[in-house]
C-alpha cells in the first residue's frame, strides 16, 4: 500500500498540492485524473520520491519515505516500476537490452538468469521473439509493451504509469490498459496511473482520485463516476456527448 498524507507543495510561492491525502491499495488500479494544470504529474512525482513535499509524508507501507537514508531510498526504489509516458526506451539498445537494463544495473543474477527474466516478462506482454529488434523497428503499441516489460522485470510491488496511453490508437491503448489490469491483478502490485484518457477511467478504475486545482475534489470507482453528483466531477467527465448518454442510461437503472 502507498499513502499520502496531507501532502502540499508549492514552487515559487505558487501551491501547486493543498492536502491531499489518499490511499493507494494493492492488486487495484488506482486512477489519477484531472485537468492540466490540476497537480497530477506533480503529486505523481511526489508519490514516487522524485520531488518532496513542501509538506506531508508518503507511506510505503509502513514507512514514511522522505525520512529514509539514501540506502533505504534505494532499497524502496528496487521495489519500484515505472512505465513513462513517452516509453523511454534507449534507442541504441535492442528490446531484450533495454527490459535488462535494470537487472543489469541492480541485479546479481547471471547473464542467463537475467535473459530468462527477460524472455519471460517479453512473453508476459506479448512480445516473444522481439529480443533483437531496435525501439525504430517496432510500434508505438509494441514499445509502450517494451516500457511495461521493462517496468516490471525487477518484480515490482510498486507500479507507477505516466499517461500510458499517449499516442496511442483507441484500440492498442485498450490492450495496454488490459495488459497493466491483467499484471496488477496477477501480481499483486500496488498500481498507480496518472491519465487523461476517460475510455481508460471506465475500462480500468478500480479507485478514481479526481484532483482540481490542486485539491482532491472526488474519489470512487468507474461505477461511482457516471453517477456521481459531484459537480466539478461532471464538468470534467461529460464534456463528451457519448459519456452524457452513458450517465443518462446509468441513472435511469437506479
Amino acid at each position: 500500500m502507498i499513502k499520502a498524507e496531507n501532502i502540499f507543495k508549492s514552487f515559487e510561492g505558487t501551491e501547486v498540492l493543498k492536502g491531499i491525502s489518499m490511499e493507494f491499495h494493492p492488486g487495484k488500479t488506482n486512477l489519477i485524473i484531472g485537468r492540466s494544470g490540476a497537480g497530477k504529474t506533480v503529486f505523481l512525482k511526489i508519490l514516487v520520491g522524485l520531488i518532496e513535499p513542501s509538506s506531508g509524508k508518503v507511506w510505503y507501507d509502513d514507512v514514511d519515505f522522505f525520512t529514509l537514508n539514501k540506502k533505504q531510498i534505494r532499497e524502496i526504489r528496487m521495489k519500484v516500476g515505472m512505465l513513462f509516458q513517452g516509453s523511454a526506451l534507449f534507442d541504441s539498445m535492442t528490446v531484450e537490452e533495454n527490459v535488462r537494463f535494470p537487472l543489469d544495473m541492480f541485479s546479481k543474477d547471471t547473464l542467463g538468469e537475467r535473459k530468462k527474466r527477460v524472455n519471460w516478462c517479453l512473453e508476459r506482454v506479448g512480445l516473444t521473439g522481439a529480443n533483437d529488434k531496435f525501439p525504430s523497428e517496432i510500434s508505438g503499441g509494441m514499445q509502450k509493451r517494451v516500457g511495461i516489460a521493462r517496468a516490471i522485470v525487477m518484480e515490482p510491488k510498486y507500479l507507477f504509469c505516466d499517461e500510458p496511453n499517449s499516442g496511442l490508437d483507441p484500440r492498442t491503448a485498450l490492450t495496454i490498459d488490459e495488459l497493466i489490469q491483467d499484471i496488477t491483478y496477477d501480481q499483486n502490485m500496488t498500481t498507480i496511473i496518472n491519465t487523461h484518457d476517460m475510455n481508460s477511467v471506465m475500462e480500468i478504475g478500480d479507485n478514481i482520485a479526481y484532483l482540481h486545482l490542486g485539491q482532491l475534489a472526488w474519489t470512487g470507482s468507474k461505477d461511482e463516476v457516471l453517477t456521481s453528483e459531484n459537480e466539478l466531477l461532471q464538468g470534467f467527465i461529460f464534456a463528451s456527448p457519448f459519456l452524457q448518454r452513458l450517465r443518462s442510461a446509468a441513472l435511469k437503472e437506479e
